[in-house]
């Protein structure tokens, strides 16, 4: 089975460019989301991180805001997260391997935001890096409800720079130029992957 790793900084587009992939009928799994079902009510995750980080446990599930501010700034907080978290998600993404296998699949992609940041780039056969001019990007996260010029450049302390990512990249989504072309963009790649003569480098950057 092809393994491709999709990544991309806050607000680049990177959901909207997994969708494309499912769209086009290759699995996807979703890191954000296993996340989130590990931290809702009774969740796998409630009990030791609200253990390791007093207070973050609302309702019986975590305040990923209390926890955000819990691990801002403290990079052996957040290292005690991940070690908790990490083996969480392994565990999950073993289970929708073995739902794609079972589905006859022969690729799938790995939405991980952090994916660079916690060297998951080293397992994948390929990386897709989605992108957009910082301008474009920042008018996105600042769009949404809650955000604050200092929480995104909080965010993006954390995360490995855009032109750094892209260079690092197999393959480039744009997504400053459209559905239409950032879809093409993607049957491109799946196309590519597929082709033992073009995988995975063979393909520019653009």
């Amino acid at each position: 089975m092809i393994i491709s790793g999709l990544t991309g900084s806050i607000g680049m587009g990177k959901s909207t460019t997994a969708a494309m992939f499912r769209e086009a009928g290759v699995p996807v799994y979703d890191a954000d989301a296993a996340v989130a079902d590990l931290y809702s009510k009774d969740g796998a995750a409630v009990g030791p991180v609200g253990e390791a980080f007093p207070g973050v446990v609302v309702e019986g599930a975590i305040d990923r805001e209390a926890l955000r501010q819990a691990v801002l700034g403290d990079p052996e907080a957040l290292k005690r997260l991940n070690a908790i978290v990490h083996p969480l998600v392994g565990r999950d993404r073993a289970g929708f391997f073995k739902a794609a296998e079972d589905a006859g699949a022969d690729m799938v992609v790995l939405d991980i935001p952090l994916l660079f940041e916690t060297g998951g780039h080293a397992t994948m056969d390929a990386v897709v890096v989605v992108t957009a001019p910082a301008e474009l990007q920042r008018e996105r996260v600042l769009a949404r409800p809650g955000m604050t010029p200092d929480r995104l450049g909080a965010i993006l302390a954390q995360q490995m720079a855009d032109a750094e990512k892209r260079a690092r990249a197999h393959f480039v989504v744009d997504t400053s130029r459209g559905l239409e072309p950032a879809r093409a963009r993607v049957a491109e790649i799946i196309a590519a992957m597929r082709d033992p003569a073009r995988r995975p480098a063979a393909l520019p950057n653009g």
